[in-house]
């Protein structure tokens, strides 16, 4: 009787009540932590908020081998808590990257964790400096109303961080610096309209843009796309968040064109790369039950995992239609009820 209540109350009532909040932290698998925070450490200024083992019940919620082991170094950016990047080191399993020696137009495993930046051009010198690389250089093009210039880096095992520097209007929505915290993050998908939905209808998400624009004449490109063929290799992409403002949202792009390979199939813990974004949210069971009631599988599953700079927190994780994993947690409050989630 109690589960059917539940129901009808999740029936009654739209995704947006269960209240997802934006995402406060990627979750990027490395072979070396100290190498790949060095950018975020020197340049962008990033501190370490938490350190240590991870828990042998995240370890069980992502269905590893009881021999597997990891540590992890969280980091946020200066003067916030959220859009940090929690970087774990796993041992005693196998591990390859995710999107190895894959381009833009490859689909599968999260693409790019998107940042802002006071000066694009002073991070991309300094990350080739330190080993990183990219398609381009930093390019400045036209989106809407704003001036921006961005540039795709590549680090360790094919990780790429997305920078978007806004010459104009001013940003003001949250802090900046060389290198923000993160605000988005991209997925190269084969279908724009499929991805779109699965956020929009069945993760309750809010459409920010949906666009296929083109330039009409050749411009140069930060996916690696020749510059004559840029008028003809159509791009279309959308943008989705749970909740207004400037951070925690997903971003799909199409690209058309360039038949590429697809490495959905390795885009899963404790593979190379980023794995997942996590978003908060205030009633998981309820928002579990609404998305299994819009076809979405629960691909990982656990209450009461202690996870540092977190909390005690009940979690789960889902597949969109491209392998990329997204994950929701409700933080157990002291004395609170303990939900089941299983």
């Amino acid at each position: 009787m109690k589960w059917l209540a539940l129901l009808s109350a999740v029936v009654a009532s739209p995704l947006a009540a269960q209240q997802v909040e934006p995402w406060t932290e990627a979750v990027v698998s490395v072979e070396d932590i100290a190498d790949a925070t060095k950018l975020f450490r020197e340049i962008g200024g990033w501190h370490v908020v938490q350190k240590g083992k991870v828990a042998l019940a995240e370890l069980n919620y992502w269905k590893l081998s009881e021999k597997t082991s990891a540590k992890f170094e969280r980091l946020c950016a200066p003067a916030v808590d959220t859009g940090c990047i929690r970087f774990v080191r796993f041992t005693g399993i196998e591990q390859r990257p995710i999107r190895l020696a894959t381009r833009a137009w490859d689909t599968g495993g999260i693409y790019s964790i998107m940042v802002r930046s006071d000066n694009v051009p002073a991070v991309f010198d300094a990350a080739v400096k330190m080993g990183w690389w990219a398609e381009s250089e930093p390019t400045r093009f036209s989106f809407g109303t704003s001036d921006l210039r961005n540039v795709v880096i590549t680090g360790p095992h094919g990780i790429n961080l997305s920078i978007y520097g806004r010459i104009a209007p001013p940003f003001t929505a949250f802090p900046v610096g060389r290198i923000s915290q993160g605000f988005n993050s991209m997925r190269m998908v084969k279908s724009r309209a499929n991805a779109r939905d699965f956020y929009a209808k069945q993760l309750g998400f809010q459409i920010v843009f949906d666009s296929g624009f083109e330039p009409a004449e050749p411009a140069r490109s930060n996916f690696g796309i020749p510059y004559n063929y840029t008028p003809q290799i159509k791009r279309a992409a959308a943008a989705l968040q749970p909740a207004n403002g400037e951070t925690g949202r997903v971003e799909v792009m199409q690209i058309d064109g360039f038949t590429g390979d697809d490495v959905s199939s390795h885009a899963s813990p404790p593979n190379l790369g980023i794995l997942s974004v996590r978003y908060p949210v205030q009633d998981l069971a309820a928002y579990r039950a609404q998305l299994e009631l819009r076809g979405v599988s629960i691909i990982y599953s656990a209450t009461a995992v202690p996870i540092k700079g977190i909390g005690k927190t009940d979690i789960i994780a889902v597949r969109d239609f491209d392998g990329n994993i997204t994950e929701f947690f409700e933080t157990i409050k002291p004395g609170g009820p303990k939900r089941k989630t299983n």
